[in-house]
């Protein structure tokens, strides 16, 4: 493979890191008080959930998350944080890349009618899965430090 300044694994490292950036970002933005303590995130999910044009995304939604809106809360806001900087600083790589496609896709299909969220969930989910594939953790990661994977 050519490629231009860096090498392939280099790029593919910068894809993943970017990605992980992406990720912080999301965390980094969310009023947390607003999703703790007033439950803003899962109220808003709830009202999408709602309105969705699939009855298996109302009734998942009602079974999974509706009983349980702080624990949820909590396990979204945390699950970017901990996505954002395994991909960073590249520990548990794979783990954090799967995770992170699927959550990915659960916001995909969760905000089917809003285009700006599609194209930013597919866009990560599609990064996500070429880094995965192509083993991203191979350089510049604390995994290829550890020798894991």
């Amino acid at each position: 493979m050519d490629t231009i300044w860096l090498t392939g694994a280099q790029w593919l490292a910068v894809l993943r890191i970017g990605l992980g950036l992406w990720w912080l970002e999301s965390w980094r933005h969310k009023d947390k008080k607003g999703w703790f303590e007033r439950g803003t995130g899962i109220a808003w999910a709830a009202d999408v959930a709602a309105r969705h044009r699939w009855s298996a995304v109302r009734s998942g939604f009602q079974r999974v998350v509706a009983p349980r809106p702080r624990a949820m809360a909590y396990v979204v806001v945390y699950a970017e944080l901990a996505l954002g900087l395994g991909l960073v600083v590249g520990f548990l790589t794979p783990v954090a890349l799967a995770g992170g496609l699927l959550l990915n896709l659960l916001y995909f299909t969760l905000m089917i009618h809003d285009w700006a969220e599609q194209g930013q969930n597919a866009m990560m989910a599609l990064i996500s899965a070429v880094a995965l594939f192509a083993m991203a953790w191979q350089t510049w990661s604390l995994d290829s430090a550890l020798g894991w994977f």
